[in-house]
């Protein structure tokens, strides 16, 4: 059998680089002894399990279970199949039903909705775990295998079973596939002097998308930019260096890999940047991973950016891809990354009996305690920045929450999700030639939505709007109707006081004069939080 091909390439949530593998010569007594074991029970199921097993499926079981019992949620062994789809969707274009998912308490569940997608259309929510596909029972599926079933030939349907947390029953919806592109950059906007651009993910366009965006919104007049890399779970690798070198000068380091040798790779800027010297203030959050926390652990390291929001996902791992025989390959983790600064950001978490990979210590990130018990570096000017578990923002800025009846209405309304999200769309489409851009949500509207979802069969506790939910269903329709009116852009200008984070980005770059100023607001916050 000739050697597996060692495939270049990073993928969504994950990083991908040229490792070597090596193959000993010289076995020692006990690894003979476990090669037999194996072939002796390959063997003894072959000819004498209940049922006919064939040879290549037993392998293929084997392999796979080998893979699985490493207990790590990055290492699979992907069919032919699997790793035809797998490869349609880290290209950015694919035909599905547009959101990503991810395994936890033994379902895959959905990570994030793109907008404009079936997916979007049919009222499904991050955080819902996928029950069933068409008539399949999807428990304890893997992602490849939910991602195979979700996705086809567009204008074909698929029917999904969602669970949603406070929903007694399962969410029935059937999505017409479509042609999925999920652009790196989805709009900029101008505040001011501020310009905002946010960074959905790395596909193989992502930096030429975040250099256009510079130049659209330095040409609009900013001088300062808030890049959001929220959400963003990652992509290629070397999208993420040289989205880092747009920032940074040509020769300084960007991150380092080490395997299981201990040998080093140590990739750097190579090209001089785009913007030197902007201030910048990058937005981060708990979803925020992988090829994101390598751009956002650059910057930090060498004093180039402020991060700001909640402390990062914490993957600090690197996989590699090995195309082997008979089409199959396999996804391993292969080794670990580290910043400029020599720190690995990979959080700590352990495999439960239901399969869920969880952090071993939650929530404590976000506490200054618990964050100076961490391993300490320095950055290129002398700041302390934190290891051991993710990217720890400069300053902690954390998302405003819905209120108790704001929450009680979305989850009365989560049954018929989908019917909530087709007349929202429907009204939409009806409102979009009869507002403006400065338009409220009136009482009028309001209610003319309210009697529209009623025929529909879904009728919204009036107690709850009493309580002061009408205020969260006024910003969904107005964002819905706004979105189908006049575009993304236009919904995140106008509700921006519905996102705390990114306000408080853009107060801070309007009150200094360069980057060094913004780490003098990081100082006097930290020794605020200090005090307290």
């Amino acid at each position: 059998m000739r050697k597996p091909r060692v495939l270049h390439l990073a993928v969504l949530g994950t990083v991908v680089l040229p490792l070597v593998v090596g193959a000993f010569v010289y076995q020692k007594h006990e690894t003979v002894a476990s090669a037999q074991l194996l072939d002796e029970v390959l063997r003894i199921t072959a000819s004498r399990y209940v049922d006919s097993v064939g040879a290549n499926a037993l392998y293929e079981k084997a392999a796979t279970g080998l893979v699985k019992e490493l207990n790590d949620p990055y290492s699979v062994l992907f069919t032919k199949k699997e790793f035809d789809q797998f490869s349609q969707q880290t290209g950015g274009k694919y035909g599905g039903i547009g959101m990503e998912i991810a395994p936890t308490s033994g379902f895959i569940t959905v990570q994030r909705v793109f907008p404009h997608t079936p997916a979007s259309a049919g009222g499904v929510m991050e955080g819902d775990r996928i029950l069933q596909i068409d008539t399949a029972n999807a428990r304890g599926w893997t992602s490849a295998q939910v991602s195979d079933k979700l996705k086809g030939d567009p204008g074909t349907k698929v029917s999904v079973k969602f669970g949603r947390a406070g929903v007694a029953d399962p969410i029935p919806v059937t999505f017409t596939r479509a042609i999925v592109h999920i652009p790196a950059v989805p709009y900029t906007l101008v505040f001011g002097n501020v310009g905002y651009i946010p960074l959905q993910q790395f596909n193989e366009t992502a930096t030429q998308e975040v250099s256009d965006a510079i130049s659209d919104v330095t040409k609009a007049g900013a001088n300062r930019i808030v890049f959001d890399m929220r959400g963003n779970p990652g992509g290629f690798l070397d999208q993420a260096i040289s989205t880092s070198n747009l920032f940074l000068p040509q020769g300084q380091s960007i991150l380092s890999v080490r395997g299981r040798t201990g040998e080093v790779e140590a990739y750097s800027a190579t090209d001089a940047p785009k913007e030197p010297k902007i201030p910048i203030v990058v937005l981060v959050d708990g979803h925020t991973a992988s090829a994101s926390e390598i751009v956002a652990g650059s910057l930090q390291d060498h004093d180039r950016a402020l991060i700001m929001g909640t402390t990062s996902f914490g993957k600090g791992l690197v996989q590699s891809l090995f195309k082997l025989d008979g089409g199959y390959a396999l996804k391993m983790t292969t080794a670990k990354w580290y910043t400029p600064s020599g720190r690995s950001i990979q959080k700590e978490r352990k495999l439960l009996p239901d399969g869920e990979f969880v952090e071993v210590m939650p929530d404590s990130l976000e506490t200054d305690s618990m964050r100076r018990a961490r391993p300490q570096y320095k950055s290129d000017a002398g700041r302390i920045v934190y290891g051991g578990g993710g990217i720890t923002p400069d300053i902690i800025v954390k998302p405003d929450t819905l209120s108790t009846p704001e929450q009680d209405l979305l989850k009365s309304l989560a049954p018929k999700s989908q019917i909530f999200a087709q007349a929202m769309q429907d009204y939409a489409a009806e409102m979009k030639g009869k507002v403006k851009p400065n338009f409220t949500v009136t009482p009028e509207i309001r209610n003319t939505f309210l009697a529209q979802l009623k025929k529909k069969g879904v009728t919204v506790d009036s107690t709850l709007l009493a309580k002061g939910a009408g205020t969260e269903l006024d910003r969904i329709i107005g964002q819905r109707i706004t979105t189908m009116a006049f575009g993304d852009s236009a919904a995140k200008r106008k509700y921006l006081d519905d996102d705390n984070q990114l306000q408080k980005a853009i107060a801070a770059l309007k009150g200094v004069q360069n980057t060094q100023g913004l780490f003098a607001l990081a100082q006097k916050a930290q020794g605020m939080a200090s005090n307290r």
